[in-house]
Formats: structure tokens, sequence, C-alpha cells
């Protein structure tokens, strides 16, 4: 888990440069279109917390631009991204995690340069989105200017709230856990004079709990404070060395009273 999430996106912005007015003939001619973007003047804005991106080109570079008589210009193209997106694991797997897309201006201060959210509905999202693991339940805009020793600097931000599908841990992680913890307690049955198979299936199941655990953080990052799983496989751990310890003080006690028994 890189804390990082990737998206696809149709991004537009919109303003208003009066020098691109033109005669629109009588309402005949409702706007230009440009399929180069070094033809006008454009905001500088970039994505903050991107880590990586792309545009698209097949099988045309997808962007257009649109002058209006008025001058306003509409800018859009289409582009994937990947955005760093910091994660509280301390309740995985039943956490909810929120991510965010910043936009902001590179060089001009807020003196220059101001974003606005459009009116209405800034923000769209496909109807059959769908994700594997995830559930996106909300999405917030909202403004996130920042203060440097160069200036103010205009921003914009929308948090994804992501909730984690359960239903794939309890499939791969939950249920295989009870299941071993279950099968350690059948050395509770077995004869204590049956040595070699209450021990090879005490070590058995101890070490599957230990590499189930271990196949769960290797998917994780490093973090310094405990997860709700860690909790988890600790306790189910726990409960399999138990089963086995129960076997070596059964024993003991067992040859103690025999030895105590023929004195």
């Amino acid at each position: 888990m890189a804390q990082e999430y990737s998206v696809q996106l149709t991004f537009r912005e919109q303003w208003t440069d009066e020098r691109l007015k033109f005669d629109d003939i009588q309402g005949r001619l409702k706007y230009l279109t440009l399929t180069e973007a070094n033809r006008v003047w454009m905001p500088d804005l970039f994505f903050s917390n991107e880590k990586e991106g792309h545009f698209h080109n097949i099988i045309m570079p997808n962007v257009y631009i649109r002058i209006f008589p008025n001058g306003s210009v509409l800018y859009s193209i289409r582009i994937s991204l990947t955005l760093a997106c910091p994660m509280n694991l301390k309740l995985y797997p039943l956490d909810r995690q929120i991510c965010s897309l910043r936009m902001a201006s590179y060089g001009w201060t807020t003196n220059d340069l101001v974003f606005l959210w459009k009116e209405g509905d800034p923000v769209q999202v496909v109807k059959n989105l769908h994700l594997p693991r995830f559930t996106l339940e909300k999405f917030l805009t909202d403004y996130c200017n920042s203060k440097t020793n160069t200036g103010e600097y205009s921003c914009l931000k929308v948090d994804l709230l992501f909730k984690r599908e359960f239903s794939y841990y309890l499939i791969q992680i939950y249920i295989p856990c009870c299941m071993l913890v279950i099968v350690s307690w059948v050395s509770f049955w077995l004869d204590q004079g049956a040595v070699p198979a209450r021990v090879s299936l005490g070590v058995t199941t101890l070490l599957t709990m230990a590499t189930q655990t271990s196949g769960i953080n290797a998917s994780l990052p490093p973090v310094s404070y405990t997860k709700a799983i860690d909790v988890w496989t600790g306790v189910c751990l726990t409960f399999v060395f138990g089963a086995l310890l129960e076997f070596a003080l059964v024993n003991y006690a067992s040859r103690s009273g025999s030895n105590k028994a023929s004195n």
C-alpha cells in the first residue's frame, strides 16, 4: 500500500481575457476552437499533491480551447494522475480514508490570480463508478489557499471520502484466522500420550498463523501505531500459542503425577 490513488478526469477551467473579444457576425459564430494551448494566456495551475501524471493523445490530443465572442475562454483536457493520499490505518480494515485533489497557482499570487469553484455542480462523478476495495461515500469542495514568504497563492481542493469494503478482508483474513484457531483446539481432544500428533498440530497451526500475520503486514506500510488488524491477529496468535502451551503443561503435569505415583 503506497498511500496513493490514481484518477482519470476531464479537467475544465474558464476565465475571461478581454484581448480575445471578436465579432460574432450577428450571433452566427458561437465560439472559436483551438487545439494548441500555447496560443493563448493560461493560468499556471498545477496539482500540488501529484506524484505522477500524463496527458491522453489517442487518437488526437484530448484537449480543446473554446473562445467566446465576449472573450471568455473555456479550457478542457483529459488527464490521468497519481496523487498522494496520507492514510490513518488505526482502524484498518474497518477504516475510512479522506483523499484530496489539490489545485493551486504555481507563480501568480492572489493579487493577480484567484481560483473560484463554479456555482452549482463543480465536481461530477460518473454514476457507474466501481472500485474493487473502496466505496466513494461523498466528496466535498473547498479552498486551501497557502501563504509563503513570496505571497499568498490561490488553491482549490476536493476531499474524497472512501469507505473500505470489508467483505474482501472477511474472506481473506478473518475467516481463515478463525479456522486456524479452531483447528488448534483439536489438540484438546487428543490423548495426552499422543505427543507427535499434538506437537505437529500445534506447531503447524502456530507457523501458519505467523505466516498469515506476516503476509498481512507485508502489504501495508510500516507505521508506528497499532492497527485493528494487528489486535485481531495478535489475539488469534495468542489462542494458537495457548493451545500448544496447554499440551506442554498437561504433559508435564502427567509426568509429575506418574513419578509421584511410582514413588
